[in-house]
């Protein structure tokens, strides 16, 4: 893949796009953002994930299957809880590198609007 002011890697193959497509549309879902901001503080059972993201536990549920199949996050249980946290360790890297890209972006853009300029 190319980017301006990143190393140079060779293309990827049809397959290897669908695949980084497909962890994308993963993380294209605000409730699932929210799931992963939350566990960035922390391993979670669905009731403190519940109450932390104000959904509703079918459709926390839901979410974290979708995270635990794409292998983003993982589970494990202590007696009848079921623990949730990140598996993924490029996650919060990756969400730093968003938000980070956001900020300047938008930063730039309201300077369009500042009365100053």
């Amino acid at each position: 893949m190319f980017l301006r002011g990143m190393p140079k890697h060779r293309p990827l193959t049809e397959d290897a796009l669908q695949l980084v497509a497909q962890r994308f549309a993963v993380l294209a879902e605000p409730m699932r953002l929210r799931l992963i901001q939350t566990l960035m503080e922390g391993e979670r059972n669905v009731t403190e994930l519940v109450g932390a993201t104000g959904g509703t536990q079918a459709n926390i549920s839901r979410h974290l299957q979708t995270l635990i199949g794409a292998h983003i996050l993982t589970r494990r249980k202590e007696g009848l809880q079921v623990f949730y946290r990140i598996a993924d360790p490029t996650i919060p890297r990756l969400c730093e590198l968003v938000c980070g890209s956001l900020g300047k972006t938008l930063t730039r853009q309201a300077a369009h609007f500042d009365p100053a300029n």
